[in-house]
């Protein structure tokens, strides 16, 4: 049974006469009734009474006509949801992130998007790279924001910039007032570690520079770690766009030697359609880090 078959079907009710839906339908009175014979022959029973002047339909007409209508007219109704996605009238976009580039990067994307498309809704998910991977592959968000590597399976990954880590201490911390600081000297440091892919970044680079960081506390909330820098617990090594702005009692020294960063991709999955919401968003996302960048000393890595 299709679409085009109800149509002609419902037209055909209607008026009542195969020749005046015919000449409505722009087709050949025969062609019509062909057509209504295969849909009687499919449903196993006649549809219309006929007769020389009219054609009324008959009890399994009757019940047909009214789930006809209801049919048509979800399918006019997916078809206008379709189009507002594609016009960005309407319609959801999900996207995943690691929590840093969620907090530091995606809120001022998110509003600009929100702006040119209020009607649109936008849902983010954070949580680890593995768990955005996850997320990506099963489709619950169109793409993700993850650290390098990659994690395995069907994605194409894009890198999207390179960013150098520095060191956070509290604003009267002896350190405070460098302009560079080697993380060798830092090895009878207490160090707070941010969870996930950038605490393993961090206890690479300190082993990398000779000593096994004492860790005083570890944590998943971005503002939580600033906080207990700020009140003295210990330093911590972020990435440069999560360390906060100047003020709020911590400050980002770099860091000498060699260099300690990591690398944002857009992760999606093999052969995904991009979706225009998405195409977008992926767009944005890259004109922020561009725009924090070069608010940001060193700028990053691209």
């Amino acid at each position: 049974m299709e679409l085009y078959q109800l149509e002609y079907f419902l037209e055909a009710a209607r008026q009542k006469h195969f020749t005046r839906a015919a000449a409505r339908l722009n087709l050949a009175q025969a062609a019509l009734s062909e057509q209504i014979r295969k849909l009687e022959a499919e449903l196993g029973a006649p549809l219309f009474q006929r007769g020389r002047r009219e054609s009324v339909l008959t009890a399994a007409g009757e019940t047909l006509r009214e789930h006809a209508e209801a049919l048509l007219e979800r399918a006019a109704a997916a078809r206008r949801a379709v189009a507002e996605v594609v016009g960005l009238r309407g319609g959801r976009l999900s996207v995943g992130t690691v929590p840093s580039v969620g907090a530091c990067v995606l809120p001022g994307v998110v509003a600009a998007f929100r702006e040119r498309h209020p009607q649109v809704e936008v849902v983010l998910f954070e949580g680890t790279s593995e768990m955005v991977a996850q997320w990506v592959e099963g489709g619950r968000v169109e793409f993700g924001l993850v650290q390098m590597p990659a994690p395995t399976g069907n994605f194409e990954a894009e890198t999207l910039w390179r960013e150098p880590f520095v060191l956070l201490v509290a604003e009267g911390h002896p350190l405070a007032g460098r302009r560079e600081v080697g993380l060798g000297e830092c090895a009878r440091e207490a160090f707070l570690l941010y969870k996930g892919r950038v605490r393993e970044a961090a206890l690479s680079a300190c082993r990398g520079a000779g000593f096994e960081p004492r860790i005083a506390c570890e944590t998943s909330e971005l503002e939580t770690l600033r906080r207990l820098v700020a009140a003295g617990l210990g330093c911590a090594l972020l990435p440069r766009l999560a360390a906060p702005p100047a003020g709020g009692g911590c400050v980002a020294v770099a860091l000498g030697g060699g260099p300690v960063e990591r690398e944002i991709a857009f992760l999606t999955r093999a052969g995904w359609a991009e979706s225009p919401g998405a195409r977008e968003m992926r767009l944005m996302v890259r004109e922020e880090a561009l725009r924090l960048s070069a608010g940001v000393e060193g700028g990053l890595l691209t």
